[in-house]
């Protein structure tokens, strides 16, 4: 019986191992042809460059149209982080109102806030569109960033209120006392507790923000503006002769920072979302 269930999990973990590699395949490839010359990227299939050379990274590294490849990870950092700092604080300030204050028709509110969940992405685009054409917003970060300070994302407002819920209220109740109001309660008491969800919606703006492609395309259209995506779109020419050396290389580059974030908040990621509404 022992040495079935060995069988069983030493079978379970090979076929783990092969699905992982698998998976992991594509990114390996990448990673490979990013070192290798120009010619053998697509003749070469093996992990393991013949030639290797950092050719790619230096030619990806100098850009393309006149702009410098660093021009699009600063502007991929201005964009990322004024996103994630508008969503923690709107929908922190948002989740803690429907979590904790009494105010009239919330369960009416927060039903509706539930469905803009729903909502698909695509039948607001148009409108969008028009409005911040209106607002004279197109080719600048503002449609990009200035709804993430409206708590436009549901999704984190609800994930924030499932957390908040569990936190005792007798907190409140004690601050209450010492002489806190609603502000000091939110900043002092409820925030420092709701790191494990802060995290999570800050991992998940950072790294939704960072590979966006489509509404980045939608409204910038000067070079010097562009952010990764866009960057990387530019080695690729219609005519056929794109450099997927410098292509691959610059992709490479962009996933280390998504990486980073992820790894290195782990653990309060993990926690988020083990306290959070999305446990069901």
């Amino acid at each position: 019986m022992a040495q079935a269930n060995a069988l069983n999990r030493l079978l379970l973990h090979a076929i783990i191992i092969i699905v992982g590699l698998l998976m992991l395949y594509p990114i390996l490839w990448l990673i490979s042809s990013s070192f290798k010359p120009s010619n053998l990227i697509f003749t070469d299939l093996s992990l393991w460059p013949k030639e290797v050379t950092l050719g790619n990274y230096i030619k990806g590294w100098a850009g393309i149209s006149r702009v410098k490849f660093s021009t699009f990870f600063v502007n991929s950092f201005i964009v990322a982080s004024l996103c994630v700092l508008g969503n923690l604080l709107s929908c922190s300030l948002a989740a803690y109102a429907f979590g904790r204050l009494d105010f009239s028709l919330k369960k009416l509110w927060f039903s509706i806030m539930l469905l803009t969940i729903m909502l698909p992405h695509h039948v607001t685009i148009i409108p969008q569109y028009i409005l911040f054409k209106q607002f004279n917003w197109i080719d600048t970060y503002y449609p990009l960033t200035v709804p993430k300070w409206l708590a436009t994302d549901a999704f984190f407002i609800f994930l924030m209120v499932q957390f908040i819920r569990g936190l005792p209220k007798e907190l409140d109740e004690s601050a209450t006392i010492d002489g806190c109001g609603q502000a000091q309660i939110y900043w002092r008491i409820i925030l420092p507790l709701a790191v494990p969800a802060l995290i999570t919606t800050a991992i998940f703006t950072f790294i939704w923000t960072w590979d966006d492609f489509f509404s980045q395309l939608l409204y910038l259209n000067t070079a010097k503006l562009y952010t990764i995506p866009l960057g990387l779109r530019l080695f690729m020419d219609s005519s056929g002769d794109s450099n997927w050396g410098a292509l691959f290389a610059m992709s490479v580059l962009s996933l280390v920072p998504s990486l980073v974030i992820f790894f290195s908040c782990q653990k309060y990621f993990v926690e988020g979302i083990s306290t959070s509404g999305i446990k069901g």
